[in-house]
Order: structure tokens, then sequence, then C-alpha cells
């Protein structure tokens, strides 16, 4: 919950810096690979939290 309340205070030219300073530090070429990696990351979470949810159906249905 607190995660989400800092990026709805975020301006735009908050966020622009923030994208400036990344890619500044890790460079153009980087930063697909680093994209890639949070977009499997988020995939992952998302599928593990699908199945917690089913198991927990199965539970209250026994």
């Amino acid at each position: 919950m607190i995660f989400s309340n800092i990026f709805l205070a975020l301006g735009p030219w908050q966020i622009v810096l923030i994208v400036v300073v990344v890619l500044l530090l890790f460079g153009g070429k980087k930063i697909p690979e680093l994209m890639r990696g949070l977009g499997s990351g988020i995939k992952e979470f998302k599928d593990a939290s699908k199945e917690d949810d089913t198991l927990e159906k199965t539970d209250k249905q026994d």
C-alpha cells in the first residue's frame, strides 16, 4: 500500500528525472534487459498469487 502511494505522489518531472538517472547509470543497451527481468518477475508474482488463491479456495471447500 505504501509503495503505491509513493508513485501517486510523483509528478511528471520527477518521473522524467528518474528515467534520465536510470539511463545515465545503466545505459541504453542495458535498459531492455532490466525491463525484461522486471516483467518476468511481475508475471511470476501474479502466477504465484493466483496459485495461492486457488489453493485457498480448494482448502475452504474441503
